[in-house]
């Protein structure tokens, strides 16, 4: 039984991996569009919510790293800091709702909670980096790339993360160890 699920857990980590390497296909024709939805970001929530804290990390630092060797998109540069802010994504969303209660707003709260800690380390890496380079990272720089320039992003991601989690839950597909957030059903 132990050996099922964890085979569960790794299949369902591996179709998030794929996931975070095909989604920023569907935005390559206008890279502006890409950067602002931040299609790969998706699969590392999911990953968190549906595999665990672990998993979630795991997926979330691979995916840049290996889509930047597979595709050299995005560039090394840029893969880095996104590695450790998908990775933040995904341990946090894991976390965030394996300890808060298993209601709706909570779902938000876990997605939200894990959005902020992972533009905040995003933030503490370009500026790691910025330093080790001798260039500078301006706090306007910082809220360009965690909130004005990624408004779209957010807002995407509050829609469909949890649209799949409920789809999810409604196909008694996620994992036993995540009960169900779905709101119920309205009784006639």
């Amino acid at each position: 039984m132990k050996q099922a699920k964890l085979i569960k857990t790794m299949s369902y980590a591996a179709m998030c991996l794929a996931l975070a390497l095909i989604l920023p296909f569907l935005t390559a024709q206008i890279p502006e569009i890409g950067q602002a939805l931040s299609p790969m970001h998706i699969p590392a929530f999911l990953c968190g919510f549906i595999c665990g804290p672990i998993w979630g990390l795991v997926v979330g630092f691979i995916a840049p790293l290996l889509r930047s060797v597979l595709f050299t998109m995005p560039p090394m540069a840029a893969a880095i800091p996104m590695a450790f802010e998908m990775a933040v994504y995904g341990l946090s969303a894991g976390i965030l709702y394996r300890l808060l209660p298993k209601k709706l707003p909570f779902l938000y709260v876990s997605l939200v909670g894990s959005m902020v800690c992972g533009r905040i380390v995003w933030g503490i890496v370009q500026l790691i980096m910025a330093v080790a380079k001798a260039g500078s990272f301006t706090f306007a720089a910082f809220i360009a790339g965690t909130v004005t320039g990624t408004i779209p992003g957010i807002i995407c991601h509050i829609i469909i993360v949890p649209l799949v989690i409920f789809a999810l839950q409604r196909a008694r597909l996620m994992p036993d160890s995540a009960p169900s957030v779905a709101p119920k059903k309205l009784s006639a």
